[in-house]
């Protein structure tokens, strides 16, 4: 068998070279060249005499889905509810995950309690790149974790990982992290792309073929995509992000990739000293404690995953002594909220083109859909007449640029939502509007951002 050759790309525009260049010959970037290697082609076997050169033995044939279909993917729980609400409902055997995060966010530390929770239902290894295993136990026994159960591993080399995988055939396998490990058959160096989509495609090929559900580790870049190559999102599973704002204890889990669940899906944690503790009503941490009504605050409903939340957004209008105001969004885009603002000046009437606007989604949340739009606006409007809205006052809605609201999706769940914790008024448009709105509560539907206003 012909020896594996090894070629060097470079990482700007995929050209390739059969040696290191300190520049690309095709594009001339700098420092951009880094190895992978060329598994050999193996020549097809010459088929039978007779048999149709197109079909090989033992070649995939073209199967009709209804063939196809087998039984539902069997989930396993991690024992920590939110995860598996993340996950899609559990642990799927020869899944990969990808779990990335800003350091010292409690990506180890959540793996550490699951791994923790799992041992009495199935086998686990923990392998870290980066501890030691008397690190790993003391950060354990600190957190209050019981030992018992948990094997690990510290190993950088993944054939060597692989090995072991192979000799004590874990049902769960935590890698911390991709960075850090190393292939022998390439002389790149930790970290780089090719060592880091060469571990990561071996990780995947051995947990597809020993059904063994793996949690890779990644690192963030400043920009906060995960370090490496975008191709190591494509290849696994599942990619979940773990964020939180500076200072808070408050933590937030989301899926923004999912082969066996939902996207978008959301989990809140807290941490606290025997580390990361579940958050089963995520509505209350959104939601900040006046003692009295104060002016520029509106409660909406966002839904995150298949979870509707209540969340608060703050604005605060003030009389500018600059010539172009600013425009300041905190868990908002902020080209969204210029858009609203013109909006509120050419069919509500009020004209801010001369304040300075500043609106913040309270909790560090970061709210992606429209539904936002009607609750942004109204809190602009409170804080420019300075007006406190009820407390009791939840807002959602779609607002376009001829002032018309639009429904948006799971209108019926938002309204439960917002009357199971006490709210008795909501402003909607009228195509989200129930059949029967809950008992004790006054729906105000609308087909205009005027007819809002008017209603306040």
């Amino acid at each position: 068998m012909a020896k594996p050759r090894t070629a060097f790309v470079c990482s700007e525009c995929g050209g390739t070279s059969s040696k290191w260049q300190g520049q690309c010959p095709d594009c001339g970037v700098w420092n951009t060249m880094s190895e992978i290697r060329i598994d050999p082609v193996r020549a097809a076997p010459t088929p039978a005499r007779g048999a149709w050169a197109g079909v090989a033995a033992g070649a995939p044939q073209v199967t009709a889905l209804t063939e196809a279909v087998g039984a539902r993917e069997a989930r396993r729980p991690t024992g920590i509810g939110e995860l598996d609400r993340v996950l899609g409902g559990g642990l799927v055997p020869g899944s990969v995950v990808l779990v990335g995060g800003d350091p010292g966010i409690g990506k180890s530390t959540l793996l550490l309690q699951a791994v923790a929770a799992a041992r009495g239902s199935q086998r686990s290894l923990y392998v870290s790149g980066e501890e030691s295993l008397a690190q790993i136990a003391n950060r354990a026994q600190r957190l209050g974790l019981p030992l018992e159960g948990i094997e690990g591993l510290a190993e950088t080399c993944v054939e060597r990982i692989a090995g072991q995988v192979a000799e004590h055939r874990p049902d769960l396998l935590v890698i911390d992290s991709i960075q850090t490990l190393w292939s022998e058959l390439l002389t790149a160096a930790p970290g780089s792309v090719s060592q880091v989509r060469e571990c990561a495609a071996r990780l995947v090929r051995m947990a597809k073929e020993s059904a063994t559900t793996v949690f890779l580790v990644g690192h963030v870049t400043k920009e906060g995509g995960i370090a490496g190559p975008r191709v190591l999102e494509h290849m696994v599973d599942a990619v979940l992000y773990f964020e939180g704002e500076v200072g808070s204890r408050y933590r937030v889990l989301r899926a923004f990739k999912n082969r066996f669940g939902a996207v978008n899906e959301m989990g809140v944690f807290a941490m606290g000293e025997r580390g990361l503790r579940e958050v089963p009503n995520p509505s209350a941490i959104f939601l900040s404690a006046h003692g009295e009504p104060a002016p520029g605050s509106a409660i909406m409903v966002t839904r995150e995953g298949t979870r509707p939340l209540l969340v608060e957004v703050q604005a605060l209008v003030d009389a500018s002594p600059l010539a172009n105001p600013r425009r300041v969004a905190l868990g908002l885009e902020q080209n969204r909220l210029a858009m609203l603002l013109a909006v509120l000046h050419r069919h509500g009437g009020v004209a801010a083109y001369d304040q300075d606007v500043f609106v913040n989604v309270v909790g560090g949340l970061r709210v992606q859909e429209t539904a936002a739009d009607l609750a942004v606006l109204l809190a602009v409007l409170s804080s420019f007449r300075n007006r406190p809205l009820s407390r009791k006052l939840v807002a959602f809605g779609e607002v376009g640029l001829s002032g018309e609201l639009r429904p948006v999706p799971n209108g019926e769940e938002r309204v439960r939502e917002a009357a199971n914790h006490g709210f008795d008024r909501i402003v909607l448009p009228r195509g989200n509007a129930p059949k029967k709105s809950p008992g004790g509560v006054e729906i105000v539907a609308c087909d205009r951002l005027s007819e809002a206003i008017a209603a306040l």
